[in-house]
């Protein structure tokens, strides 16, 4: 493939493939979701009671649910000056808060299990994935065990910006989901488009 200046650049590099990028990951996965994409979100889905932003960041997803009314409980494995440091991953008292975040993208799999043992039943899990985590052989063994209730696809690109730098990022290659789940729930998944 050609780059508009016709130099040769790799499909995977364009598109941010982690592993052909051109530059490094961040060492914590840290890619800051716009405030936009959780507002969107909060216009498909109805989250009555407290929400636990886990993977918070630096609090663009919680200072945007907060602006939309809702009670959030802010956590976050590594201290960014914004909630409390806590490793979601050891968790292990239940929760009767919804969860929504966008989780460190190479512990999707461990987030959506940790997440489904701690909900109790009836409260949702929505997190915010490049829409290629809807393949892979390991999540569609999770999948069967918890099937999403809706998966909400982004008809327009969002940006997630390497260590929150919003401001340097110019736009998005990678195409954006939110993927809801509601503990105790078994039916088929549904398709559905936003923004």
């Amino acid at each position: 493939m050609k780059d508009w200046t016709g130099n040769s650049v790799a499909y995977s590099k364009t598109l941010g493939a982690s592993s052909h990028a051109s530059h490094e990951r961040e060492q914590h996965d840290y890619y800051a979701t716009e405030p936009k994409a959780v507002r969107l979100l909060l216009e498909c889905e109805d989250f009555v009671g407290d929400i636990w932003e886990c993977a918070c960041g630096e609090g663009s997803l919680a200072e945007e649910m907060k602006r939309q009314g809702h009670l959030v409980y802010s956590s976050d494995l590594v201290d960014r000056g914004y909630g409390e440091i806590e490793d979601f991953l050891t968790i292990t008292d239940p929760t009767d808060m919804h969860i929504i975040t966008n989780p460190p993208y190479k512990y999707a799999n461990d987030f959506i299990v940790k997440a489904m043992e701690l909900l109790q039943d009836g409260k949702k899990l929505a997190l915010f994935l490049p829409i290629r985590y809807l393949e892979g052989k390991a999540r569609k063994q999770i999948f069967k065990l918890y099937p999403p209730r809706t998966v909400y696809v982004s008809s327009s690109r969002l940006i997630c910006a390497i260590n929150g730098t919003f401001d340097m990022q110019k736009g998005s290659a990678v195409s954006y989901a939110w993927f809801v789940w509601v503990k105790g729930y078994n039916g088929k998944t549904t398709l559905e488009w936003f923004n």
